[in-house]
């Protein structure tokens, strides 16, 4: 089965305590929201301690146009997504001509030629690689990225995969925007930048975590729950706080029938390695799961110490499994993202 070779995430050079990023939402806000006093204690509430951003703190106190800012995402995310492949090919002992196929995922910018080709061009990576930009995801995108990795890897057991997964959410604030979705969000998402190469067979399997199958959801009628709304001054961020429902309401179900299909149970299940979404969303997923201990304590770790990162997130907490320790067994990778929709893959994870 395809075979995970190495994985790297960024720890950008501008993170921040939460309550540096409550006081800069403070003065943004403060002139549009009499109670913000009271308000502020959203960010308490998030239990998330540090911030991963791309850009220092003063930056985001200033207004900048849709070009602006989605310039600063292509920049940046080449910039690092170059850093993160680089530490990626060297952890996994290839040659970065061997890479056969890439997929970029990445929600919160536009580019095109696509990033996935600026990295090409830039690296000098193989000509001849093949593509897969991947947009509209959002937090779903790290675990759906790696799905079809892992499916091409399975297809072709000399394919060498390069997953690339950038989001740079601080990117997409829109200054001017004094809704309580965009205070919410300026409570919770960060930046993230995140590689993997995922090998076929006829590889070496290095880590010991092989990627078995996936499944993806669309729930139906609740295109309005997650999204973008694309204004002329930019992405406005659209979340409904009927998430933590939905999810307490089909993810038991979905999760076990996916195992079943596998002849697997929850209780075969020794790493759960989730996209965490925010606190209401952790707590539906604990509630909703009977998992014993804190089987999201990964999850929870990563959130606390970056923030949500939407897609690379997942990654960032399949990083920590890795480099932590796991337990011999089976993972799971579980995400949820627009559409509303969820994604889900199953690996075999073995350390001997």
């Amino acid at each position: 089965m395809p075979s995970l070779a190495s994985i790297s995430t960024i720890d950008f050079p501008f993170k921040i305590s939460q309550e540096e990023a409550q006081q800069c939402a403070k003065e943004v806000f403060k002139p549009s929201f009499p109670e913000i006093e009271r308000m502020l204690g959203v960010f308490k509430n998030t239990e998330i301690n540090t911030r991963n951003f791309c850009k220092p703190l003063d930056y985001y106190k200033n207004p900048h146009t849709f070009g602006e800012q989605n310039a600063e995402y292509i920049n940046v995310s080449l910039e690092y997504s170059v850093k993160a492949i680089e530490e990626c090919i060297a952890s996994a002992g290839i040659k970065k001509e061997a890479i056969t196929d890439i997929i970029f995922v990445s929600t919160t910018g536009l580019s095109t030629p696509s990033i996935d080709a600026l990295i090409i061009n830039k690296m000098r990576l193989h000509p001849n690689i093949n593509r897969t930009p991947i947009f509209g995801l959002g937090c779903a995108g790290g675990v759906s990225g790696f799905s079809k990795a892992g499916t091409l890897a399975k297809a072709n057991p000399d394919a060498i995969v390069l997953l690339v997964s950038v989001e740079l959410c601080s990117l997409t604030f829109l200054r001017n925007d004094y809704s309580k979705s965009n205070f919410v969000g300026s409570s919770l998402f960060s930046d993230g930048v995140s590689a993997c190469i995922i090998m076929g067979d006829n590889h070496s399997n290095k880590n010991h975590v092989q990627f078995l199958a996936s499944q993806s959801k669309l729930y139906y009628d609740s295109l309005d729950v997650m999204g973008w709304e694309f204004l002329s001054e930019g992405f406005k961020v659209l979340f409904s706080q009927d998430i933590p429902d939905i999810i307490s309401k089909n993810i038991y179900s979905d999760v076990t029938s996916f195992l079943e299909k596998h002849q697997l149970g929850l209780s075969d299940i020794k790493n759960f390695i989730f996209h965490p979404g925010g606190k209401k969303v952790l707590a539906a997923y604990t509630e909703a799961l009977p998992v014993k201990g804190d089987f999201l304590k990964n999850t929870r770790d990563i959130m606390a110490e970056n923030g949500n990162m939407s897609s690379p997130t997942v990654l960032y907490v399949l990083e920590r499994f890795i480099s932590r320790g796991f337990e011999n067994g089976h993972g799971l990778m579980v995400a949820m993202g627009p559409g509303f929709s969820s994604e889900m893959v199953l690996l075999q994870m073995n350390k001997d």
